[in-house]
């Protein structure tokens, strides 16, 4: 995990922009505090529930990078009371008109940046829109604050090969800043310009005009951003601890008490050309044995088979015995437990346990 942060780190600052991290991922104070430039922040969350828990531990500057729904606004103001600088997210005239609306209802501005969609995966102002874009501007000018523009290139997560990650990276750049450079020609701020996804973030080679990179698996990473090309297997940070619990040897199978409420449902790599079923096994040290995968589970129970069409063995595991899976995405794996057991290279002794969080 250390090696993971000061990788991206590293690389920022040689491009010359800072690290705002999403800390959707590890929702935990510890994490948090060794991956942030400082206690206060800056930060990402993607709940009004992580605001407020990173707020109550320190944190006082944070984007919530969900698009605002104007109920939720009571609880952004009751934040920004108590001192943190929590910024919204829309893309909507309409939100626009609530935000600066609640603005004018408690005497303050409350900063929003638009989201701008560089790459049709989710939401967002298409760069180009510059009339809808301006028109979401001047709604937010009648009593709120426009920070600036913020996209994400989640279409990055199907990109294979360095340059398709490359020009995700660019498309995304030039994206966010064609929409910045739009507002500012209207007369209209926009001081932050802010992009982001582990793939782009360790794929762009220009950051010219952005101000900030937002990312949030990069701290474990996984087995689709190993599947993707920015990590090896080796850089997995996460595991589940699981004991074999059975054998069935006329099936090829190994028996786990780590099912799909340990590892999560989440099959990720399917799409993939090396398919992980619900995650890769390793021994204790975390070192994965050959072709070894949790191949279907149940809610308690894994099933671990070797990889189809694999000319490998079945390692000699006995009951009790324990091994690692590696998950294929760490945000849903992490979101099934109540805390991580933190182990130092491949040391099996538990040096410190950090709380985390869930629910919204």
């Amino acid at each position: 995990m250390e090696r993971n942060v000061a990788r991206l780190r590293a690389r920022l600052t040689a491009l010359g922009v800072g690290l705002r991290p999403h800390l959707k991922t590890c929702k935990s104070v510890d994490v948090a505090r060794r991956v942030m430039a400082s206690p206060q922040g800056p930060a990402t969350v993607s709940t009004l529930k992580e605001a407020a828990h990173f707020a109550a531990a320190g944190v006082r500057d944070m984007i919530y990078a969900v698009g605002i729904a104007p109920a939720k606004l009571d609880q952004v103001v009751a934040l920004r009371a108590e001192g943190v600088d929590l910024a919204v997210l829309l893309d909507t005239v309409a939100q626009a008109e609530a935000v600066a609306a609640a603005s004018r209802a408690v005497g303050q501005r409350i900063p929003a940046l638009i989201e701008i969609d560089c790459d049709g995966h989710r939401s967002g102002v298409k760069p180009g829109d510059t009339e809808r874009l301006l028109a979401i501007g001047h709604a937010l000018a009648q009593g709120a604050e426009l920070r600036g523009v913020l996209t994400h290139a989640g279409g990055s997560y199907a990109a294979r090969g360095e340059q398709a990650l490359r020009q995700c990276a660019e498309d995304e750049r030039r994206g966010v800043v064609e929409a910045a450079t739009a507002l500012r020609a209207a007369g209209l701020p926009c001081p932050v310009v802010s992009l982001g996804s582990t793939p782009t973030a360790h794929s762009a080679t220009d950051l010219t005009g952005v101000t900030e990179v937002r990312a949030g698996v990069f701290v474990f990473f996984d087995l689709v951003m190993a599947g993707i090309g920015v990590c090896q297997v080796e850089d997995i940070a996460l595991s589940v601890l699981a004991t074999v619990i059975g054998h069935q040897p006329d099936k090829g199978w190994l028996l786990i008490d780590a099912g799909w409420m340990a590892m999560s449902q989440d099959r990720g790599t399917a799409k993939q050309a090396v398919n992980q079923g619900y995650g890769v096994v390793c021994d204790l040290a975390g070192r994965p044995y050959p072709d070894l995968v949790v191949a279907d589970a149940n809610q308690e129970h894994g099933i671990v088979t070797l990889r189809p069409g694999s000319a490998g063995v079945m390692p000699d595991l006995a009951i009790g015995d324990r091994v690692r899976v590696l998950p294929n995405h760490a945000c849903a794996t992490g979101a099934q437990h109540r805390s991580y057991h933190v182990v130092r290279g491949t040391q099996v002794a538990i040096e410190a346990e950090w709380p985390r969080f869930g629910g919204w």
